[in-house]
């Protein structure tokens, strides 16, 4: 079985971007795995690769800005940035040698023995070549572009993440010879599909292969693909600007034109295209990444979404939380008799929060409703019903984060068609990014206004919702629908040092409250169990080293990154680290001080991971979950993820991630158990079965959300 990335690090911590690296290695195992379905196989593939990309763009992008700025700033790992750029370097180079042979050696002839057949140019006869000439001529060439270089044509601006090819003309009757780029259109499919519907060609081979259409009258010497990574982090623009909107959008027209930060280019390109795309991009010989293979394997999400369910997963169907199925879709009703919790996406996200919403905007009762948009999906249920709850004369207050990484053009798109509406938009706070997910209905009964209330780990996105592992928490307990009153007072108004009962706020007092749960389990017996994307944050990371060493049991399910050395004698021996990696990504956080089932044991979930931006930067809103069927709902998850034998991995001190295996012979940990799947049959037998199952268009990326924000 393979083994994920060893994470280097110096002293008491592992290095942050290592430990990503380390988490998206994982996933590149998933696409090795021969145990998953091929056309999975191809989506962890497409996956791990747009990963990579981002990872480009944000992390590796802003280390060498520091080495630009000569900024001598060492990384939690005790790296500086040279370091850790040397370092990622060798990891992503081995990493992406796996991925190439992966799909050219395996992935490609499986998916020809399925008939699924990956062509190359030259492999095609006579009449798939005529048919793709007539493709080419009606749809490919009238949106190409040749852009030559010479005294009156500069360079041409190579745009993040374009697909190109580099060509060298050269003119017979003068001897002149010229670098030409042509751009792949981002708007075409990435691969052309021929005739009997099987068989696949790279959009870049067919355009290559009429390329002296291009350059009429010119002998076209050779060509090769390349592609550049660029910067895509917003400096954020003015903070202090009256108009954070058109800040935002200014950042994202500089964006794209972003200092280049990688350039991958094909293996058979000559020594003379490269010395000058390197040039002319300003970048270095160890920018450049040599692929012997097709570049961008994100192109693989079109052949994922083949109508091929015999070489897919197969479909869970979500299910209607109990009570909520009880209520027959009255959720105030359900509410009046206790908080319900939801899993999604084992639990529907459309029948509990995303019918929360729109009953809120139909019932005549409503009042108000208020609630956060970190990010939303392309056509979003949820902000249509914001908009008719408005149109209805209702109070309708969104917080709007402009600022969430890559969906900053789609939010501001929403925020203006629910200005437009009637809506109020808050574009969130002066210098830190609104990251809670908290909604609040206000609803008129009997002369009372009652609050209604959900606070979830998950963005409000019913796209996601069907492929990201996530808790909500769904309540008409008055004490936390005041909270989160005070709450959005605090983000649409003017106010400090607002004390809370339910509810725990990063930046104001969350850092310091886990701390002390944890320092509260620091004694022989004590337990810690904690759910999240990412642990990174050092205060938090010593007080468990201090638990550790004080005796505590300490669990740690950990998905991506995790700068804690677990078991490391005299420091961690009683800490353990694993990570579970599957169809679904998890994204809870779930954090549990105590044993469970004893008094004094304390739930909290909500949207904050326990790195610094979360605990400091960012309005983030955790819920201490009460009552003892709920809590014994995150036991249930708490349990089985520590049960894992099949998808989990685990830590140890050195930074080596090794899976899971059953134990040998009978008993605890012989049979196999994947978390994932038994908690989807968990949810089946106590829930109603009746939401609509996941389809296969609904798949999105397995993306890090916020871990490289």
């Amino acid at each position: 079985m393979t083994t994920a990335v060893h994470v280097a690090g110096v002293g008491p911590y592992l290095d942050r971007e290592l430990s990503w690296l380390a988490f998206n290695a994982r996933v590149l195992a998933l696409a090795e795995d021969e145990s998953v379905p091929l056309l999975e196989r191809c989506k962890f593939l497409a996956i791990f690769s747009q990963n990579l990309d981002e990872f480009f763009r944000v992390r590796v992008a802003g280390l060498k800005d520091q080495v630009a700025a000569g900024v001598p700033q060492i990384g939690v790992g005790g790296m500086s940035a040279v370091e850790q750029l040397a370092e990622l370097r060798t990891v992503v180079l081995d990493l992406v040698d796996r991925e190439t042979a992966l799909f050219t050696q395996e992935i490609v002839p499986a998916l020809a023995r399925a008939g699924i057949r990956m062509s190359a140019w030259t492999s095609l006869d006579d009449d798939d070549r005529k048919f793709l000439e007539t493709v080419f001529d009606e749809k490919v060439f009238p949106v190409l572009t040749p852009l030559s270089v010479d005294p009156g044509h500069p360079f041409p601006h190579i745009s993040d993440l374009s697909l190109n090819l580099a060509v060298m003309v050269r003119d017979a009757a003068t001897g002149e010879r010229r670098f030409a780029r042509v751009k792949v259109p981002a708007l075409l499919p990435r691969f052309v599909v021929l005739p009997d519907g099987e068989r696949f060609v790279p959009l870049e081979q067919v355009i290559a292969a009429h390329i002296q259409l291009l350059f009429p009258g010119m002998e076209v010497e050779c060509h090769f693909p390349f592609r550049v990574t660029r910067n895509a982090d917003l400096t954020g623009g003015d903070q202090e600007a009256d108009d954070l909107l058109a800040a935002v959008e200014l950042e994202l027209r500089r964006r794209r034109r972003g200092r280049g930060v990688r350039l991958e280019v094909d293996a058979t390109m000559s020594d003379e295209i490269l010395s000058l795309l390197l040039a002319e991009l300003e970048l270095e010989p160890e920018d450049v990444y040599v692929i012997d293979g097709p570049l961008d394997l994100t192109g693989l999400w079109a052949v994922h979404a083949l109508a091929r369910p015999d070489l897919k997963d197969d479909p869970w169907p979500s299910v209607t939380e109990r009570h909520l199925a009880a209520a027959e879709g009255d959720i105030f009703g359900a509410l009046q008799e206790g908080d319900i919790l939801v899993h999604h996406p084992y639990e529907s996200f459309n029948s509990s929060v995303e019918s929360f919403i729109k009953q809120a905007a139909s019932d005549r009762n409503v009042l108000a409703i208020k609630m956060t948009l970190y990010r939303t999906s392309g056509d979003s249920p949820i902000v249509k019903a914001l908009i008719r709850a408005a149109q209805a004369n209702k109070q309708v207050v969104a917080i709007v984060e402009l600022k969430a990484r890559f969906d900053e053009e789609a939010n501001i798109a929403w925020a203006r068609a629910m200005e437009d509406a009637g809506v109020h938009v808050v574009y969130g706070l002066v210098g830190l990014k609104t990251h809670a997910k908290v909604a609040l209905v206000a609803r008129l009964e009997d002369e009372v206004v009652r609050r209604y209330s959900h606070i979830g780990t998950g963005n409000y996105n019913p796209e996601t919702a069907r492929l990201y592992e996530d808790i909500g928490l769904l309540s008409a307990d008055p004490v936390l629908g005041a909270d989160l009153s005070e709450l959005f007072n605090f983000l649409t108004g003017y106010s400090r040092n607002v004390t809370y009962d339910r509810l725990v706020l990063a930046p104001d007092t969350l850092s310091g409250q886990v701390v002390d749960l944890i320092a509260g389990q620091a004694h022989p017996g004590g337990r810690i169990t904690l759910k999240v994307n990412s642990l990174a944050d050092p205060a938090v990371i010593d007080a468990l080293y201090a638990a550790s060493q004080a005796g505590a049991g300490i669990d740690l399910i950990v998905r991506g990154i995790c700068c804690l050395r677990p078991g490391v004698p005299g420091i961690s021996d009683t800490i353990r680290v694993r990570s579970i990696v599957g169809r679904y990504l998890e994204h809870s956080r779930i954090l549990r001080f105590g044993t469970p089932g004893e008094p004094g044991t304390r739930y909290l979930i909500g949207s904050a991971d326990l790195m610094p931006r979360n605990l400091h930067s960012r309005v983030e809103a955790m819920v201490f979950v009460e009552g003892r069927e709920l809590q014994g709902r995150l036991d249930e998850i708490l349990d089985v993820s520590l049960a894992d034998n099949t998808q989990a991995w685990e830590l140890d001190g050195d930074g080596r991630w090794q899976r899971v295996q059953p134990a040998a012979g009978t008993g605890a940990g012989a049979e196999p158990v994947a978390a994932q799947r038994r908690l989807h049959e968990l949810a089946v037998a106590r829930g109603h079965v009746g939401a609509r199952p996941r389809r296969a268009s609904d798949v999105e990326a397995l993306v890090l959300d916020d871990e490289l924000a």
